[in-house]
């Protein structure tokens, strides 16, 4: 901690952790998961919640023996791996970050063509990805961090929510909602609705990036992950319930609109779908602004720390922007939004970040067996990182096949052009 640095208390960590996760997810992927799994969707938010803190942990030990990247979890895999696994899991935290706009954006669309009464998905999502990117190159958006405000507006719009469900439909609740179909009671089924939420869950990484500045210290940190991860889940779990409250888990689909979905449904006043379809498009609308700047920031960063081509170092100082990477972020979305349903393109974005996860509990593994250990120390090491990975790579059994083929495709070509970039450095040395 710098002479003059201000402290992040137990309260504002927590804060920032609870705008982190509870995000634009909650309002356009919670109906994919009961789509997938039915009424055992409930049980996939709680496993997801359970496998952030155990990830958090991890990274948040990792932050304390490596406290001067500024990469998180690709610069782990650089600092413990070297330079090709460093450039491969950069690479795809930068995908996963990129094809995430797409996901948000499409739930933008959704929420707004159900307002205006006209179904132009995709054209909306591209508009906001094209507006939002201007947003950015001119400067406006200067920072994508939790804002309190905006936080309170997401909760409030989501209490109110399960506050209509429960007062009104609850009723004419029957046991009959909770049925899940055959399809849906698999186990297959199950790990890919913990996909799809695993999506709504990953902003509880942010905490680990600042651990060192929370007053306590890591260890105060990790309590600020576990907690605004928990109260999430319970957000989370009354959502969900509120929504089979609405509609039986066994009607639901695949929509980027479920709260919007889940009201007509029921036949709600128009009033309330119109409060509910305004929140999701603020949720969405700032979340793309946030991931266009993140991923554009991410991809930056990384051409400087892994020497990737000069066009990407490209930087508007005085608008404090990185001009090419914010563009080539916008063009990855626009793309993504044609590979497949929200839950193909979420899945895509999860790959990424999944794998980053894995990465980095290796990278531990590695550190310790070196001897080195952080000022922090994860619980129960060695086995809650075995059972880490052991979860985290059992979302692989959910995984739709676009999306394992996208991945594994990029992460071939990946490992092609760092090897190639290798010999061209090897022969520039000689």
């Amino acid at each position: 901690m710098k002479r003059g640095e201000k402290e992040v208390s137990l309260a504002e960590a927590t804060a920032i952790g609870l705008g982190a996760i509870i995000g634009a997810g909650i309002f356009v992927l919670s109906g994919t998961s009961i789509a997938l799994a039915g009424s055992y969707s409930l049980l996939a938010f709680i496993f997801i919640g359970v496998l952030s803190v155990l990830t958090a942990l991890i990274l948040g030990e990792l932050a304390t023996i490596l406290p001067h990247v500024k990469g998180s979890t690709y610069s782990y895999a650089f600092e413990a791996f070297g330079h090709e696994l460093g450039m491969l899991t950069g690479v795809m935290v930068y995908f996963s970050y990129s094809t995430s706009i797409s996901a948000i954006a499409e739930g933008f669309g959704s929420y707004l063509s159900s307002l205006v009464g006209m179904h132009l998905v995709i054209p909306f999502a591209i508009l906001l990805i094209g507006v939002l990117t201007a947003v950015n190159l001119l400067g406006i958006q200067k920072a994508a961090q939790a804002d309190l405000i905006l936080v309170l507006l997401k909760l409030s719009v989501l209490s109110f929510f399960i506050a209509f469900a429960i007062i009104i439909a609850l009723p004419h609740f029957t046991p009959y909602h909770f049925y899940s179909t055959p399809q849906q009671s698999t186990v297959t089924n199950f790990f890919s609705a913990s996909i799809a939420i695993f999506f709504a869950y990953t902003g509880f990484q942010v905490i680990t990036t600042f651990a060192d500045k929370v007053r306590g210290g890591p260890r105060v940190a990790a309590r600020a992950v576990m907690i605004s991860v928990v109260v999430s889940m319970v957000f989370y779990v009354l959502v969900v319930l509120s929504m089979i409250i609405l509609v039986p888990a066994s009607e639901f689909k695949i929509v980027a609109d479920p709260l919007e979905f889940a009201l007509s449904y029921a036949k709600a006043p128009s009033w309330v779908i119109y409060v509910i379809d305004a929140g999701g498009l603020i949720a969405t609308t700032s979340a793309t602004l946030a991931m266009i700047l993140a991923s554009g920031r991410t991809l930056y960063q990384m051409s400087l720390d892994l020497g990737l081509p000069s066009f990407l170092k490209k930087y508007d100082e005085e608008r404090d922007v990185p001009t090419n990477t914010v563009i080539l972020s916008s063009v990855i979305a626009v793309v993504t939004l044609f590979s497949g349903n929200i839950f193909v393109i979420a899945s895509i974005s999860n790959f990424g970040l999944l794998f980053s996860f894995v990465v980095s509990a290796l990278a531990l593994v590695h550190y310790r067996r070196k001897g080195v250990v952080g000022s922090y120390k994860t619980p129960f090491y060695p086995y809650s990182v075995a059972l880490t990975v052991v979860l985290l790579l059992s979302l692989l059994l959910g995984f739709p096949r676009e999306a394992l083929e996208i991945n594994i495709g990029i992460m071939i070509m990946i490992i092609f052009a760092s090897y190639v970039a290798k010999d061209i450095r090897e022969e520039r040395k000689r």
